[in-house]
């Protein structure tokens, strides 16, 4: 008698349902990891506006204890302690007092780190520097204003909406170019 059964051999692969399991496990991780590193760009920005924030409550502490901007004093005991340059007395912190800022906030104990107070600034959380100092970002607006270089625009774009009027060349917070998509804003500026 002979044999009519077919010969199979046994057939080897995924079948559609582990195919899309697979994928489906895929498509998670890349979610996770895009999620993830949205939050990190959240907390970058956060830190931006944040930084700002505690500057701005060193200078004032350092101009109630004292009675002068940090970096424009021109006192010799202040702040206590030496080891720093004397400005001008002005009331407008410019010229090379914008580096002697954080030397007299440091030796106050008013922020961490050192400064030598001729070139050293602090870096935002996206790598660039931070400085105060009295500038004019616009026509007729010259006041001591917080700038900080090379921000990506789309940052720019967000903390200017979220704090201001999201307009790159108008209100308190200004960009020195459009805030364009996958560009890098030179500096922006956000009013002390």
């Amino acid at each position: 008698m002979l044999n009519m059964k077919p010969n199979r051999k046994s057939e080897a692969g995924f079948t559609l349902v582990e195919i899309a399991i697979v994928m489906v496990i895929i498509g998670l991780l890349i979610g996770g990891i895009l999620k993830g590193q949205a939050m990190i760009q959240n907390a970058k920005v956060k830190r931006v506006v944040k930084q700002a924030d505690e500057l701005r409550a060193a200078v004032m502490t350092f101009y109630d204890k004292y009675g002068v901007y940090p970096g424009d004093e021109n006192l010799v005991p202040v702040p206590s302690g030496g080891g720093d340059n004397e400005g001008n007395g002005n009331g407008q912190i410019t010229g090379s007092e914008v580096f002697e800022v954080y030397n007299d906030l440091g030796l106050a104990g008013l922020i961490s780190g050192s400064y030598n107070g001729t070139s050293d600034l602090p870096s935002h959380a996206f790598g660039g520097p931070v400085r105060l100092q009295w500038l004019d970002p616009g026509p007729g607006t010259a006041k001591h204003y917080f700038r900080f270089d090379n921000l990506p625009a789309e940052v720019c774009l967000e903390i200017d909406t979220k704090y201001d009027d999201g307009v790159w060349n108008t209100g308190s917070i200004a960009g020195s170019v459009p805030y364009n998509n996958g560009t890098t804003v030179p500096r922006l500026y956000s009013l002390f």
